[in-house]
């Protein structure tokens, strides 16, 4: 064996190679991974427009960066990787790998990578492309930014082991993901500001799974948080992975459901 296989990195890194390539052979999960979380959000302007954002403060553009990049978290990494872990669990892939050198958190690891990879690479790209179309300013509280995107990685690939439980299936993972698409589209602020919904709403969504990204992703952008909130929204993030991950540890499958 490779002496670059023998260290848990390496094969993370050998699992996320063979992962990628059996994720670009899949035309469907690339055309969702890809195509939705760039278009979505540029296809949603036109209502944006339509709203009466004054009140808010914010603009077009600070409106539909943390959307479009909240967009890629969920579409390019959460229910890509739900139809990932559902398949190749029942495809045995999950129970083979287990019997070799390969530690849970490995297998976990480097199967998420290529999607991980995936939101942010997109992120990159959205960032660059709203900030020069939209003319969005450059973040003035960057590292709330970088702690928002990271959080909702790590949500991401958590709540979709999560979820994969419930997945019989690659093709019911379209059922499965979509409560959490839906919510968190139209509570968490992807798609318009909380500050939009009645008071009591919005306190409500305050505790969604990726509200407290949307809240650090705009924020850091717009640099209004105080630090309170910052702290408030990392709690609520933290503890919505640690519950998902506490949960995959007691209850993920890892053979085929019958």
């Amino acid at each position: 064996m490779s002496g670059a296989l023998v260290t848990p990195t390496g094969r993370i890194a050998a699992l996320a190679r063979a992962e990628l390539t059996l994720f670009v052979r899949s035309k469907a999960m690339l055309a969702s991974a890809l195509v939705v979380p760039l278009v979505l959000p540029f296809s949603a302007r036109s209502v944006i427009e339509d709203m009466d954002i004054e009140a808010t403060g914010l603009s077009i553009g600070l409106i539909l960066l943390p959307g479009s990049i909240g967009f890629s978290l969920l579409f390019a990494v959460y229910s890509t990787l739900v139809g990932v872990f559902a398949g190749r669990r029942e495809e045995l892939v999950l129970k083979r790998l287990r019997t070799g050198e390969l530690r849970d958190a490995e297998i976990l690891g480097g199967s998420a990578l290529p999607a991980v990879t995936l939101g942010l690479v997109q992120a990159t790209v959205l960032v660059a492309g709203c900030t020069a179309l939209l003319d969005v300013p450059a973040p003035k509280a960057f590292p709330y930014a970088v702690l928002g995107l990271v959080l909702g990685l790590a949500l991401s690939v958590s709540l979709a082991l999560l979820t994969a439980n419930l997945t019989r299936t690659t093709e019911s993972a379209q059922v499965t993901t979509l409560p959490l698409v839906v919510v968190s589209v139209l509570g968490s602020g992807m798609a318009a500001p909380r500050e939009m919904l009645p008071d009591a709403l919005a306190s409500l969504c305050e505790l969604l799974p990726f509200s407290p990204v949307m809240t650090l992703l705009r924020g850091g952008w717009t640099g209004d948080l105080l630090l309170h909130e910052v702290l408030g929204a990392t709690a609520t993030a933290a503890a919505w992975v640690a519950f998902s991950v506490l949960a995959v540890h007691r209850w993920f499958r890892w053979e085929p459901r019958h």
